[in-house]
């Protein structure tokens, strides 16, 4: 005997006390637990004390109808399968029992064969019954406490169940159940939708990652979707179930915590920065002269800033100085100071940046623009602390720690004769290493959301973040224009924002112009209306769209659902 078999009880219901011992005989050696009853009275008062996986009954029970219990097991006990049997066939009859639920109609005499076959079969079917009754049930368990929206749709793209959180942020209704998943309108994008329609096509579970979310109500939501076929035992693809995961609120709070990577102005976490940090750290309350090096855009007057503030020198004046912005004659004004009469225009004493330097730091970017001159002059003052003014022989003595900053190489200009090797030397005595954001990507989001909040401030915006797709943009851009080009980016995008979250459309046209990607993450051209585009038939747009759906749908003119009904759901 089979365990399984020990676990399966069955059901006899017939007037006939010699079916019922000889059936029940047969059912007993095959390892089955029968019981029998006479009448349908009987029958009750053993479904009262146990439950049975079959029930075999008679159709003509002495005054009774064997239907009436079936009638009563499909309502009290449905997952009972029943076989109704008589030696008397009528088609009514069977056709009577088949439409109330029976699972198999046979005739008297009942051969052993039959007997052993029909119980088998019945007995199979529950058990793929029990257990698609348990995986609903679980699903259902799942659906109600699960926080996440949950949508499912079945093997031919209807949708066929969803959970509360579903409908309450979705806005999914039970009108919606049984409808074609393109056709379901919810006034949003239909994300979730799409992915549940691709899974079902390709069979192959698919993730899409902090994607913009535009439900019909509320707030534009950053969200995560999960989409997974639902496999039978065969094999055979039953159904595709998404998970919504909100991270909404986690965008915002890694976004608050971002704040953690912050160092005097300075933003990153990456290694590069984190020795940047460091070196600053060592430096802060040298008197040591600093060069330091790096490209346009790269941070040097916040590391200038840093070291002043962070040292022994941050109560005492931070003077900057563009080297590049001014010609020889007025970048040594600024330098030096002059005094009234030193030359044209001079109606007046000056002090230089020098002086008001005193007891500071003063910060001469772009060094490498200075001309012999200035480069002599300069040379003094590290060497003997004083200068003097222009017209004026007078020294002027000084305490001021020099911080020089250069996107150009100065060793390169030294071996071309152009920048004074002395001076150079003078200049170098440390030098810093400001690494390009090409080189520090892991400080992307950082710097993202540190811009969005300095804008959200400077705009009256109410920015919550960048969606993903953008992140993919800014993770293929050269960053030619370093830090300054992210920020002036963000700038960009957050004037012309029209929600809460920064998507692809809001970038500057030459960031997208200069990226890596394809075509999928760029923004179709807008024609003008004076000069129609030819229209275009959905497999040209496709194919114009790089396979991208939404951006052939905006081809088009359409929305993305509509040109999914158009596509068969593909």
């Amino acid at each position: 005997m089979l365990k399984h078999q020990l676990q399966q009880r069955i059901l006899l219901v017939d007037d006939e006390e010699g079916i019922r011992i000889t059936l029940g005989t047969l059912l007993k050696k095959e390892g089955y637990s029968v019981d029998t009853a006479a009448d349908i009275s009987g029958a009750r008062t053993l479904f009262m004390l146990a439950g049975y996986d079959l029930a075999f009954i008679d159709i003509t029970l002495a005054d009774e109808s064997g239907i009436d219990l079936l009638r009563e097991i499909r309502t009290t006990a449905p997952a009972t399968q029943v076989i109704m049997f008589t030696g008397s066939p009528q088609v009514e009859s069977a056709a009577e029992a088949l439409r109330l639920g029976a699972f198999e109609y046979i005739t008297k005499p009942v051969r052993y064969e039959t007997l052993i076959a029909v119980t088998r079969h019945a007995l199979s079917s529950k058990a793929l019954n029990d257990e698609r009754e348990r995986n609903r049930a679980n699903l259902d368990a799942i659906f109600r406490t699960v926080t996440d929206s949950i949508v499912m749709i079945d093997r031919d793209g209807v949708l066929a169940q969803f959970n509360s959180t579903a409908e309450r942020i979705c806005g999914y209704s039970h009108e919606h159940i049984g409808v074609d998943a393109a056709d379901v309108d919810l006034g949003c994008e239909g994300g979730c939708r799409s992915a549940l329609l691709e899974v079902l096509r390709s069979r192959i579970p698919r993730e899409m990652r902090r994607i913009e979310c535009h439900p019909s109500a509320g707030n534009p939501r950053i969200v995560t979707i999960s989409a997974t076929p639902i496999l039978e035992v065969d094999g055979e693809i039953s159904g595709v179930v998404a998970i919504i995961h909100d991270e909404t609120k986690l965008v915002e709070l890694e976004r608050s915590q971002h704040q953690q990577g912050k160092f005097h102005g300075m933003v990153g976490i990456s290694d590069a920065m984190h020795k940047v940090y460091s070196l600053i750290s060592v430096l802060a309350d040298m008197p040591t002269t600093v060069l330091i090096n790096g490209e346009s855009g790269t941070g040097k007057e916040l590391v200038a800033a840093a070291l002043h503030f962070s040292g022994v020198r941050s109560k005492g004046p931070f003077v900057k100085v563009n080297c590049s912005a001014l010609s020889e004659n007025l970048l040594e004004s600024e330098l030096f100071g002059h005094v009234r009469g030193a030359f044209t225009g001079a109606v007046s004493d000056k002090t230089g940046r020098f002086q008001r330097a005193h007891g500071g730091t003063l910060f001469l970017d772009e060094i490498g623009d200075i001309t012999p001159s200035i480069q002599m002059r300069l040379l003094r003052v590290l060497q003997e602390s004083e200068f003097e003014r222009v017209g004026d022989s007078t020294p002027i003595k000084v305490d001021v720690r020099i911080v020089a900053a250069s996107n150009q190489s100065l060793s390169e200009k030294v071996r071309e004769g152009t920048f004074r090797s002395d001076l150079y030397y003078r200049l170098n005595v440390v030098r810093m290493e400001l690494p390009p954001l090409r080189e520090r990507l892991d400080d992307l989001e950082l710097l993202v959301a540190n811009f969005i909040k300095q804008f959200n401030s400077k705009l009256s915006r109410n920015i919550i973040a960048v969606s993903d797709d953008v992140m993919t943009v800014f993770r293929n851009c050269q960053w030619s224009g370093n830090v300054r080009e992210l920020e002036h980016a963000i700038e960009h995008a957050s004037i012309l924002c029209k929600t809460s979250i920064i998507s692809v459309e809001d970038l500057p046209q030459d960031l997208l112009a200069g990226t890596s990607l394809s075509d999928s993450l760029r923004i179709a051209p807008v024609h003008s209306s004076s000069a129609p585009a030819k229209k275009m038939t959905f497999e040209e747009a496709l194919e114009s769209a790089g396979g991208n759906k939404t951006r052939a749908a905006r081809l088009l003119g359409i929305s993305r659902m509509t040109l999914y009904r158009h596509l068969g759901g593909v």
